[in-house]
């Protein structure tokens, strides 16, 4: 039996620093039915140049990372399943195997896959705690999607950077199921393990996911990049309503600043990292106040 088409797209802008580690991790994979397909943002430096390495299919094209995915994912692809990725992201070397299967085995038209945050100082490690809460809530994003599916629902919402993660959730919901990857991974000789291990993280000890290099945590561009995205979010209510369920969660203070962190029995997870709880929450509220001030400004 032939095994169905992947398209992985990676959009980039100047990331000569990852573009390389990220096509070895695709390189790496154990499910071989691959297409690769790099769309980059007017990158200045040897981005381009170093993808050309790995794949032919290198394309120019903007402005934003949203143009950018439904450019490859729609445009470009070829396969029955399309998956968008960051250039700092490494996947585990079982990943797309796993998703094809949970894919060809039940009814779902897109998967939300589990996230690790690499990093050694005290707060990569509390972005790491953190993210591993949202997994599979109105707070994550699908990133694996059956192709023609993802065509029916238009794709991503060109004008918004920030909330059209959340907003093909939604748009995807209304036709269908999104599931939650929930996958054992065996790592063996993988390449990337030592990488990734110099990285704060033992891949032995997790399933198959994505590892998001996001280099040791800066507060100041982490809360730049959040502000950033708050820009879109008035748009992004506009077109859904305030009264929406998902949105009172993704941008209310109860589900955000609570509930997420409590529901299914996660609430055994923080009492026991009491460090990582404190240092959780101060990201929380500096990200509250600067989503604040730029409704504010907005």
């Amino acid at each position: 039996m032939t095994e169905p088409l992947v398209s992985l797209v990676i959009t980039t802008k100047n990331e000569e620093k990852n573009v390389e580690t990220v096509m070895k991790s695709i390189e790496a994979q154990s499910y071989r039915a691959i297409e690769t397909i790099l769309v980059d943002n007017g990158s200045v430096d040897k981005t381009k140049e170093l993808a050309r390495k790995y794949t032919g299919y290198v394309y120019d094209k903007g402005p934003e990372r949203s143009a950018q995915r439904n450019f490859g994912m729609i445009e470009k692809a070829r396969g029955k399943y399309v998956m968008f990725i960051d250039c700092d992201m490494i996947l585990s070397p079982n990943l797309i195997k796993k998703c094809v299967s949970m894919m060809e085995s039940g009814d779902h038209l897109a998967l939300h896959i589990p996230e690790i945050v690499l990093g050694k100082n005290y707060w990569s490690k509390v972005r790491r705690f953190e993210r591993s809460f949202y997994n599979g809530t109105v707070i994550d994003g699908a990133r694996f999607f059956r192709k023609d599916k993802f065509v029916e629902v238009g794709g991503f919402d060109e004008t918004m950077s920030g909330p059209e993660d959340w907003d093909i959730d939604k748009k995807v919901k209304q036709i269908g199921h999104i599931g939650l990857l929930q996958a054992e991974d065996e790592t063996g000789n993988w390449s990337l393990k030592k990488f990734v291990l110099d990285r704060g993280v033992n891949s032995a000890e997790y399933g198959s996911l994505i590892y998001h290099n996001e280099s040791e945590f800066n507060l100041k561009k982490y809360l730049a990049k959040k502000g950033y995205y708050a820009q879109s979010f008035n748009g992004y209510v506009e077109k859904w309503g305030k009264d929406d369920p998902d949105i009172k969660k993704q941008l209310g203070l109860t589900y955000r600043f609570f509930t997420v962190f409590v529901e299914n029995g996660k609430w055994l997870r923080l009492i026991k990292h009491p460090l990582l709880l404190g240092g959780m929450f101060y990201l929380r509220l500096s990200v509250g106040l600067r989503f604040l001030i730029a409704k504010i400004n907005k």
